[in-house]
């Protein structure tokens, strides 16, 4: 890489200073063998599979899709573009794989084909493509090992192997509807990607049957190819009808056995799996989002079993990891009790009220391991929970960290707050090496609790900053529900810092909405993106400027993507007293324009709540605007769809009020092209400039 190369530049061709990089970790059950993806260097977006033994302590690649297939242009089907947008995946190569029961082999897509590849040191050196029957979509191997199931058109399939011979049956299918594939709002905001899974046993599947005919049609077309169709989606917005999905016990011979709840009262299907005892183990919730049941069923009969039937208010969270059903049958669950979010195991509460708990990560003997923080809600540490309740700090020092394990086998995954990147330590202290490029400087961020909301904020100056020299305040939040900007990470403050280096001094405030530190905090929101939200921004810069006296109160701007572009246009409409120029990224403008699971969980119902929908719009704001405003969004968004840009700005105009717009072409909701992202910013920071000058 040239030495000349920007920071912009250099950011967006090394995805973040993450290409080259491990990353998706799996640790077999025996301990002896680590399984992950890393391309083969800085700039490189390949990814390949690679395993270390051990033992040995060698890493080998056992797949590199350089070897055995061209991947300069890879040709994705639609299902796998759509996956990956809903992941936010910007990598190429192998960006997924999935195991057997004992990870001894994978499987994965490239370009729509399927590959087969052995894990163990003796196993065949190439993949082996696997005969299907279209373009494949979210393969994976049954638990044995000897068979392969996967979705082409909508139809689930199994590939099973006899005498050397891979034979594709078609396990079932149905016009008009898909099985097997999560649904939008389940890939988009439940994390749940899945929408089939293998039995223990490896002799039936439990599979999501979705019909999207309820769902209203939305059309993303691209006008800079005017000759081109545009691509249709099954969108469900704020108000209206979400798909019908069921779930089913299908066995391989074909048999399907229907499980039946009451999915009028419970129509999300938000998680799915196996108990260990071989017996299917799911997750539904009501529309609303205050009440869940978790279900077991019999495979054999289809009866439930109901495990759970929980109420929250104002919503339900599920905790990642949950549910599990412990092997002397208790549930593990979590539960929101004021300022306290804690797992329940059988129904008691199994941590302490002062550990908010983020993950359940499994059970060691009589213990279980968590995720969470003690107060510092800018760290994340995995704890030991004893039965007695008490907890221990497992992970060392300042940071975010996080573990995966198998056997006697630990992998702790590292970030601190003074290195970049991430860091895979294998016990007792092996790294897997990295060849992600290292970036050219080091940001240094001042981390702080701020207002009688301790709310958490941080302070960039740039590298040559002299103290008594005042500087134009860039805000850079982001500020909404399950996302948090103010971490223990370094490798995420190297763009603020680059923003700080322009001459500004960043900003970064985590107010009401965010997680970390209290479901009543996260809760403040309900029925109002915009009041709390937005105070919590103004308090925390007006605290911070105390402390701070090199902050110009009278030149501050505020940037921000998705919510957090939604929050910058906010500031400006709402608070011009306090915010003199806004940079809005794909913002929301109309929440009844945005999907139905998580807008209906935080604002309500749109028939039921009209008030909480106008108070949280921009779009009747619009003749407020009297700063500088830029509006930027991606054409070919179908998450935040353009129309939201192009209706603020059809208000703005009609209210005559100036404003710019810059439309990105082709661009989804992630831009990462280089050239689009290096010039997006180098705009960005000349409107700031202009606006604040």
């Amino acid at each position: 890489m040239s030495a000349q190369t920007s920071f912009p530049r250099l950011a967006a061709r090394t995805r973040n200073f993450t290409l080259g990089a491990p990353r998706t970790v799996a640790v077999s059950r025996d301990g002896e063998r680590v399984v992950f993806l890393r391309s083969a260097g800085p700039t490189d977006a390949v990814h390949a599979l690679w395993v270390l033994d051990v033992a040995s302590g060698t890493e080998r690649v056992v797949a590199d899709p350089r070897a055995f297939r061209d991947t300069d242009d890879e040709d994705l089907p639609p299902e796998e573009k759509a996956m990956r947008e809903r992941r936010r995946e910007s990598g190429g190569g192998i960006v997924s794989y999935a195991t057997d029961e004992h990870t001894r082999i994978a499987v994965f897509t490239l370009g729509g084909k399927l590959f087969r590849i052995g894990l163990l040191p003796g196993d065949e050196p190439t993949p082996v493509e696997l005969p299907v029957a279209g373009p494949v979509l979210d393969p994976r191997p049954s638990p044995r090992g000897d068979r392969v199931a996967y979705v082409t058109g909508g139809a689930l399939h199994v590939l099973e192997l006899d005498d050397e011979t891979w034979t594709d049956r078609v396990l079932v299918a149905e016009e008009h509807v898909t099985w097997g594939v999560a649904e939008f709002a389940a890939a988009e905001e439940m994390n749940r990607f899945r929408g089939y899974w293998w039995s223990p046993d490896s002799e039936r599947i439990l599979a999501a049957r979705v019909d999207e005919s309820p769902v209203q049609t939305w059309y993303i077309a691209d006008p800079a190819q005017p000759g081109r169709e545009p691509t249709t989606i099954r969108y469900p917005r704020a108000g209206s009808s979400n798909a019908l999905v069921s779930l089913h016990v299908i066995a391989l011979s074909g048999a399907r056995l229907d499980l039946s709840w009451d999915a009028d009262e419970y129509p999300y299907l938000v998680t799915g799996g196996w108990d260990d005892s071989g017996c299917p183990l799911f997750t539904v919730m009501d529309r609303r989002q205050s009440k869940a049941l978790v279900l077991g069923a019999d495979p054999d009969t289809g009866e439930l079993t109901t495990h759970l039937e929980t109420t929250g208010t104002p919503w339900l969270e599920v905790l990642p990891g949950t549910p599990a059903l412990l092997g002397d049958g208790r549930l593990v669950w979590s539960t929101d009790q004021g300022d306290a979010r804690q797992l329940l195991v059988g129904g008691m509460a199994a941590t302490p009220p002062g550990l908010y708990v983020r993950r359940y990560v499994g059970q060691d003997g009589a213990d279980v391991l968590v995720e969470g923080t003690e107060g510092a809600p800018e760290q994340n540490h995995v704890y030991r929970v004893g039965p007695d309740g008490t907890a221990r700090q497992v992970t060392e020092g300042a940071g975010w960290f996080s573990g995966v394990s198998g056997g006697s086998t630990r992998v702790e995954v590292r970030r601190t707050l003074d290195t970049v990147g991430v860091r895979y330590v294998v016990t007792p202290n092996r790294a897997l090496e990295s060849f992600a490029a290292a970036p050219p400087f080091t940001a240094n961020p001042t981390l702080s609790r701020v207002t009688d909301r301790r709310l958490p904020a941080a302070v960039l100056y740039p590298r040559d900053h002299v103290a008594g020299t005042r500087l134009p305040v860039l805000m850079d939040p982001y500020g909404g529900p399950h996302h948090q900007e103010v971490m223990a990470a370094g490798t995420l403050w190297l763009e603020p810092q680059w923003w700080a280096d322009q001459g500004f001094a960043v900003v970064i405030v985590d107010g009401r909405g965010t997680p970390g530190i209290s479901p009543s905090f996260e809760s403040a929101i309900r029925h109002d993106f915009a009041g709390p939200v937005l105070d919590d921004q103004a308090d925390g810069l007006l605290a911070l400027a105390k402390d701070h006296p090199d902050l110009d109160l009278d030149r501050v701007g505020i940037r921000g993507w998705s919510f957090g572009g939604y929050l910058a246009a906010l500031a400006v409409l709402r608070r011009p007293d306090v915010f003199h120029a806004g940079i809005a990224g794909a913002p929301v403008t109309d929440w009844e324009l945005y999907d139905t699971f998580y807008t209906e969980r935080y604002l309500g119902l749109p028939d039921e709540q009209p008030e909480a929908y106008r108070r949280s719009s921009l779009i009747e704001d619009a003749g407020k605007l009297s700063r500088p405003l830029m509006i930027v969004h991606g054409l070919a968004d179908d998450n935040v769809v353009a129309a939201h840009t192009l209706q603020l700005s059809s208000a703005l105009l009609a209210a005559g009020r100036p404003h710019e717009v810059l439309p990105l072409t082709g661009i989804t909701h992630m831009a990462t092209d280089e050239t689009v992202k290096e010039n997006l910013l180098l705009l960005q920071l000349d409107f700031l400039r202009r606006s604040l000058a």
